[in-house]
């Protein structure tokens, strides 16, 4: 699978970060902000939260659906994470990038590594918090999670946070923003380069085959 080629294919990028660090508003906000965004919409075991909709947050699946997924290679990556399944079905993110979307996963750590051992090409940003103190603020207002489970999340944070120089992109989220032109001019300047610009642009074909 190779995400963007010779062709007008869009590109695959990965946003991961640890819980807390704005990454969903982050993205939420991008995908108002680029029409040519969309994202790849996860499988998952854990439980619908009140405030989510299936086949929009997440395909909300059972532990036996989701196992048979991975049986039958239906997964571009999948992990667990706080004891719960996340993945990402290969057939959709294919679907969207023959269409010419840029395509974002909201992915952990874990399914980065496995998605770029398949996609060369893909693209990774990883979003971190100002600092672990505003990271544990930014968890307790949410008022989503109980004290044990924000605490198994900070615990994860180091470990989560190391694996940041893996990516090709680090935005700080200190000033929401200013983080999030950051990283609409990432999602932009990969649109320019070279091969895309030519397999997209009927003009800049015609201004080099005359060159």
């Amino acid at each position: 699978m190779n995400a963007n080629a010779e062709t007008n294919n869009g590109q695959l990028f990965l946003v991961a970060a640890p819980s807390g660090a704005g990454k969903t508003s982050l993205v939420h906000a991008a995908l108002k902000n680029d029409p040519n965004l969309v994202v790849s919409i996860s499988h998952t075991t854990r439980e619908r939260r009140s405030s989510e909709t299936d086949g929009v947050n997440y395909h909300f699946v059972s532990q036996q659906t989701f196992a048979r997924m991975i049986a039958e290679g239906q997964f571009l990556e999948h992990a667990e994470v706080f004891g719960q399944y996340y993945g990402t079905a290969r057939k959709q993110v294919d679907l969207l990038l023959a269409q010419g979307k840029d395509v974002i996963l909201e992915i952990d750590w874990q399914g980065a590594e496995q998605v770029r051992q398949l996609v060369p090409d893909v693209i990774g940003i990883f979003i971190l918090p100002p600092s672990v103190e505003v990271l544990a603020q930014r968890l307790s207002s949410r008022g989503q999670d109980s004290e044990k489970s924000m605490q198994v999340r900070l615990s994860q944070a180091t470990l989560e946070i190391s694996k940041a120089p893996n990516f090709d992109y680090i935005l700080v989220n200190d000033d929401f923003e200013v983080t999030l032109a950051d990283l609409l001019c990432v999602f932009r300047a990969l649109r320019l380069r070279g091969k895309r610009q030519i397999a997209g642009n009927p003009a800049i074909a015609d201004i080099l085959s005359d060159s």
